[in-house]
């Protein structure tokens, strides 16, 4: 394995890894808080609607902070500009691909960064959206996975990709948006959990529900929580092998778990909600992309009726393996198709800026400190951010 390391053993109680912890009078990320919330940040002197005021000009107008907000009191702007926080992160560096995608570099207030991705599909764009910094599933072909953990994201800063992303679209929001940016969401449940509600609610951000996807390389019980929240959200599950040895070896924290168990967790997920699962399947050259391979999944994976996305190995420096060729690609989804079950290749997107599928990890030392908090500065923000 290269010398990496994998945090997660499964089965676990999930463990979302060190998240900066907010004390008692700490400022109040806006873009991760609920209309309650900022109600009670802003005290009982305020009229009911001004938090609703607020998360308005955070969600939908694009203030960066209280000042911005043009039509709120002015003594309450100048009072609580440094408690009530519009934007917690800046973007540190912009990086267009020749297929129109984009990498944003996210900085946060501690100084660590993230890398989100703007995707575009003709007039339509996909936002994916990172979740931890680095990663701990230390999965084989994957750039973050080499990075370790180095700690779990807020819901604010989650949220917060989005608004980015809205401020690159001259401010209108994605259209979809990806969860399979950097690190395990599942492994992030109460962030995920809180920034889906932020994202989908009419006082947020405002995006469908089914225009959201949760990617996971595989906790069966937060998969199963993540049907109960009443949200219409989309589950990827990032499967990769047709059998336990095999996707160990590619995805260490299937030990403690199984494909059995995992694709049970997904019926039920369909069963559920509705949704139709999909099914990852990235393709390493002599490793798992046989059609006899081909036939040994179908056969694992038929009775769900899941669409599988056949996803090439986008190339990554360092790790030992490289992608399937075309035909070799080919063969597969025809075996897959025959025997019954629904497949596509994946277009590969934004490989030339390293903004491609596994391909996402920060090529640098995290920069200089925000002022997402007191006494902390903020880098000059990208010109279009």
């Amino acid at each position: 394995m290269g010398g990496r390391r994998c945090d997660v053993d499964l089965p676990i109680a999930v463990n979302p890894g060190p998240q900066p912890a907010l004390a008692r009078g700490s400022p109040l990320p806006l873009a991760g808080a609920t209309p309650e919330e900022v109600a009670v940040a802003l005290g009982d002197r305020e009229p009911r609607y001004r938090a609703r005021q607020v998360l308005a000009w955070v969600h939908k107008r694009g203030a960066k902070s209280l000042a911005d907000m043009t039509d709120l009191p002015k003594l309450l702007r100048e009072r609580r500009a440094g408690d009530l926080l519009a934007r917690t992160t800046a973007i540190l560096a912009r990086h267009p691909s020749d297929d129109r995608t984009v990498k944003l570099l996210v900085g946060l207030a501690d100084g660590e960064s993230v890398e989100a991705v703007l995707i575009p599909e003709g007039d339509r764009w996909t936002l994916c959206v990172s979740t931890q910094v680095g990663c701990g599933m230390a999965c084989r072909f994957c750039a973050t996975g080499t990075m370790g953990l180095r700690r779990s994201l807020t819901a604010a800063e989650i949220v917060e990709q989005a608004l980015h992303a809205r401020d690159e679209l001259a401010g209108e929001s994605p259209d979809n948006l990806v969860f399979m940016g950097m690190g395990e969401p599942l492994a992030n449940w109460p962030a995920l959990r809180r920034a889906l509600e932020v994202l989908n609610a009419p006082w947020g951000t405002g995006i469908g529900a089914r225009r959201m996807t949760v990617s996971t390389i595989g906790f069966p019980e937060r998969i199963r929580d993540l049907a109960t929240l009443g949200l219409e959200v989309n589950l990827a599950i990032s499967l990769h092998a047709p059998d336990d040895d095999l996707r160990t070896a590619l995805v260490p924290p299937n030990k403690g778990v199984g494909i059995r168990e995992l694709l049970d967790a997904a019926r039920d997920f369909h069963e559920r909600t509705g949704r139709r699962v999909t099914l990852e399947y990235v393709l390493l050259a002599g490793v798992n992309d046989s059609p006899d391979q081909a036939r040994r999944l179908a056969e694992r994976v038929r009775s769900l009726g899941a669409f599988v996305n056949l996803i090439p190995m986008n190339p990554v420096a360092g790790l030992p393996d490289r992608a399937s060729d075309p035909a070799t690609v080919q063969a597969f989804r025809r075996a897959l198709r025959a025997a019954g079950v629904e497949c596509e290749i994946r277009r590969q997107r934004g490989d030339d800026i390293a903004a491609a599928c596994g391909q996402l990890r920060l090529a640098a030392a995290p920069g200089a400190s925000l002022d997402g908090f007191p006494g902390e500065r903020r880098p000059e923000p990208d010109s279009r951010g």
